[in-house]
């Protein structure tokens, strides 16, 4: 297990393989998600375990098995557990519906876009899901769009920037936590190092948002705020921001969610329970996906597929700055495969360790860049799922929305630009 691989082409079969299955043949279909992924990984580990070195059948097993198993596999297992109950606990007991309304209330009706791009940030940065935030944000965007001059598909793209803020830089986001423990560095330390970065882009959307909106009269229909459903946001962005565990941070907002639920009449006891229950069941194909991942991508360690691929990526790389695009670019291109960030972080992560320990880049830079790039890209695919939720609650189409994505665009600019730059320089 310990051994150091030669680099070959041959262990790259299976990653090969994956492509095919999964990538071309959605290409074919029309359809990026008409095959369903864990499917594609299932053949792709069955390929790794047939073609691996590794001597007989059961130890090619065991040794699939070890990878899946890794320390940092079973940890994001539990993360994950936890994060789908919480999440599904706060929609059920009314804190989402309850925080849109409460950041729509406190705005004046010209600041509606950036009012809007502000919840969105908040909201995803405390749930640390995207998609939960457009499927929670993007039904108010379409009716304020309604009852204004703005485009459907400009607000959408509002609420879709203000989504991928928070995946990017939240601490329960999947894609934190892929990052952080791939890279080995605490998520405070890859927030400070991200939030130099995406934050100032940030405020330069709000700005255009602020001077774009200062000609809209109409206001929207605000419901009745519930103050006492924001609790558990509030406590799970103030205990995260504290850098209390983020195994403690989630179990807090499941018990406050539960009992905030229940002092508000909103859930019953056994409610409650379903709820998690029915959050837990959701991350089943992600912890699926993980676990044969991990798998797949030990074997290819093994036989000398990652050393193979950092060996062609770091050929014409005798700097920092090389190392640091390298990283940018195979996380850019595992995401245009998969069409998933969290997916392409777990598949690149490893990568990415090595090459940065290699030439010496800060395992807090990396693991931002990593980020980063995987909420880019993600934030602008067509076939991408946050662009496709949001393109089917709005009834619009993926490519309507991209031309205002704002965000996504100059998140993507401003990474790029750190790295040739050299900024933040306490990090680089």
């Amino acid at each position: 297990m310990n051994q150091e691989p030669k680099p070959r082409f041959f262990a790259l079969i299976p990653l090969i393989v994956f492509l095919l299955i999964y990538l071309v043949a959605s290409i074919i279909i029309g359809d990026f998600y008409k095959m369903p992924i864990t499917v594609a990984f299932l053949v792709s580990s069955v390929v790794a375990v047939a073609i691996s070195s590794g001597g007989k059948l059961h130890k090619r097993v065991d040794l699939f098995c070890r990878g899946a198993a890794n320390s940092n596999i079973m940890l994001m297992v539990w993360i994950f557990i936890l994060a789908g109950a919480f999440a599904q606990t706060a929609k059920a007991v009314g804190a989402v519906d309850t925080t849109v309304n409460l950041a729509l209330a406190v705005l004046p009706d010209n600041l509606l876009l950036v009012g809007m791009f502000i919840a969105a940030c908040f909201i995803s940065l405390s749930m640390g899901t995207s998609v939960g935030t457009i499927v929670a944000l993007t039904p108010v965007a379409a009716g304020i769009a309604a009852q204004t001059d703005i485009a459907l598909p400009y607000m959408v793209a509002i609420v879709v920037g203000g989504a991928m803020f928070g995946d990017n830089l939240s601490f329960i986001s999947d894609t934190t936590i892929v990052a952080t423990r791939t890279q080995g560095c605490n998520m405070k330390d890859k927030f400070k190092v991200n939030s130099l970065l995406v934050i100032p882009v940030a405020a330069l959307v709000a700005l255009v948002y602020l001077f774009q909106g200062t000609e809209i009269t109409t206001h929207p229909v605000i419901h009745e705020i519930e103050w006492l459903k924001i609790i558990p946001y509030i406590l799970v962005l103030a205990t995260a921001l504290s850098g209390m565990n983020v195994m403690l941070v989630l179990l807090l907002g499941i018990l406050c969610s539960g009992i905030v639920g229940i002092l508000a009449g909103s859930i019953r006891f056994w409610d409650w329970i379903a709820a998690m229950g029915t959050g837990i069941s959701g991350m089943g194909e992600l912890i699926i996906i993980t676990l044969l991942a991990g798998g797949m991508l030990e074997m290819i360690r093994y036989n000398g597929g990652i050393a193979y691929i950092i060996q062609k990526l770091t050929t014409r790389v005798n700097s920092k700055k090389g190392a640091e695009l390298s990283i940018a670019a195979l996380v850019s291109f595992a995401n245009l495969c998969t069409a998933n960030n969290t997916i392409a972080l777990i598949m690149a992560g490893p990568i990415a360790k090595d090459i940065a320990a290699s030439f010496g880049v800060d395992p807090r830079k990396s693991a931002s860049l990593l980020d980063t790039f995987s909420c880019f890209v993600q934030g602008i695919i067509p076939y991408g799922a946050q662009l496709l939720m949001a393109a089917g609650l709005a009834a619009v189409t993926p490519l309507a929305i991209m031309q205002y994505l704002y965000y996504p665009y100059l998140m993507g600019i401003a990474a790029l630009l750190a790295i040739f730059f050299r900024y933040p320089r306490k990090y680089s």
